[in-house]
């Protein structure tokens, strides 16, 4: 794909956001039943495509962690159609008016809510956001330019085309959706400068893809999916739920951003909980590393430079004993990447606290961090999740996919 081939791409899709922006919800509400009932006709297509991609993968000497994520199996195809479902029965934000008051003059005035117009995704070996992206953009009258890994590239052709064919059964323009299949990384560059067209960038990658973006794009930019996410348990902690709670956060998908990187453990509880924690992880794997007060009480690996700032994505968990809910919150401001954080307490002073207190996208008391999901909050999906503090935070469903517009009707005013 040449620049000139790109612009042409950012130039249809623009020109298919102006067809999407005036439907109504039924009209998208068919289009993404139409996409489920694709999906299921070409399952055997996509899996084998999928297949090739994971074969190619393994040869590459890719980690276990991107492997999981580039997987597609019957049982999570299933999972997406059940995602796009919960898109489909949820409320059409686009034509809302947030608020409306009358006017001194006369005049109605609101803010209604619109399409972005064109969105833009760098994404990585993850082929169910092709999906997601694509179905929370139709439902929101969005067009959307999707560039995944080269990894994921079989997948993804397979997946766009299940998505071109609902456009073309409702008439609608394919350009919707454009793939940029070509993994030549200077298509990346081009994008992020592609503003005539595209009106948002979201990168799903690594902290590299998040720079790049930061300072090469002439486009807005969504920033996040990078998890640092911590866990403290505080010297009020049930301790035998919170076994429970550290295992979920870090073992049940430790490839995901909203797993458990980091536990912090209040000094008067450490030694009993953590030699639980170790008897209970040690068994599926989980590796250990710590502080040197972690070393006095169970056997762990010493934290080196730069641990405790490390998305792990794998089965290591990093530990550190801490005095009292100050030094947790110290070290999670140090740390955090501002994506998901937790407290298990049963001293909810210490709790609202602790809230209060820690400025990520997430918090949670007596939870686990694996909440942090579009699908779990009830979005039916997610674009992405932002730990940036303007426009959109947290797991980006429909809302984050709009603006507004000011929209005052009047009786042939005229300002005085």
């Amino acid at each position: 794909m040449s620049n000139n081939e790109l612009s042409n791409l950012g130039q249809a899709a623009r020109q298919a956001s102006f067809a999407l922006m005036s439907l109504r919800r039924p009209q998208k509400d068919a289009l993404l039943t139409s996409i489920i009932d694709g999906i299921g006709a070409a399952q055997e297509e996509i899996l084998a495509a999928n297949g090739q991609d994971l074969a190619d993968a393994r040869d590459a000497g890719l980690d276990d962690a991107m492997l999981d994520r580039l997987l597609l199996t019957p049982q999570r195809l299933e999972a997406i159609c059940s995602d796009i479902q919960t898109v489909i029965g949820l409320a059409d934000p686009v034509g809302e008016d947030i608020d409306s008051k009358l006017l001194d003059n006369g005049m109605r005035l609101s803010r209604r809510r619109i399409p972005l117009g064109v969105v833009g995704v760098i994404y990585e070996a993850r082929p169910n956001v092709t999906i997601d992206i694509a179905v929370l953009a139709l439902k929101t009258g969005n067009a959307a330019i999707l560039r995944g890994g080269k990894e994921t590239r079989r997948s993804n052709l397979a997946l766009v085309a299940v998505i071109h064919r609902a456009l073309a059964e409702h008439n609608l323009p394919q350009a919707a959706i454009g793939l940029i299949d070509n993994p030549d990384r200077a298509l990346v560059a081009q994008l992020l400068k592609l503003d005539r067209y595209v009106d948002m960038i979201i990168p799903r990658g690594g902290a590299g893809l998040h720079q790049l973006c930061k300072e090469q794009a002439t486009i807005p930019v969504i920033t996040g999916g990078i998890g640092i996410c911590h866990l403290y348990v505080d010297v009020s902690a049930d301790l035998d739920k919170a076994l429970a709670v550290i295992e979920n956060a870090k073992v049940q998908r430790p490839t995901v951003c909203n797993a458990l990187d980091t536990l912090l453990v209040h000094a008067d509880v450490a030694g009993t909980l953590l030699p639980a924690l170790q008897a209970r992880l040690a068994p599926q794997g989980v590796k250990l590393l710590g502080c040197a007060r972690t070393a006095a009480l169970i056997e762990a690996a010493p934290a080196e430079e730069g641990d405790y700032d490390r998305e792990w994505l794998s089965l290591t968990l990093g530990i550190k004993v801490v005095d009292d809910v100050e030094q947790a919150i110290d070290h999670i401001r140090a740390h955090s990447s501002d994506h998901s954080e937790s407290i298990l307490t049963a001293d909810m002073a210490v709790a609202h606290y602790f809230a209060a207190c820690i400025n990520s996208a997430a918090v949670y008391i007596n939870a686990s961090t694996r909440f942090t999901d579009g699908s779990q909050f009830g979005l039916g999906a997610e674009v992405a999740v932002s730990t940036q503090k303007l426009h959109a935070r947290g797991p980006m469903g429909l809302e984050a996919l709009t603006t507004y517009k000011w929209l005052g009707v009047g009786d042939y005013t005229v300002r005085q």
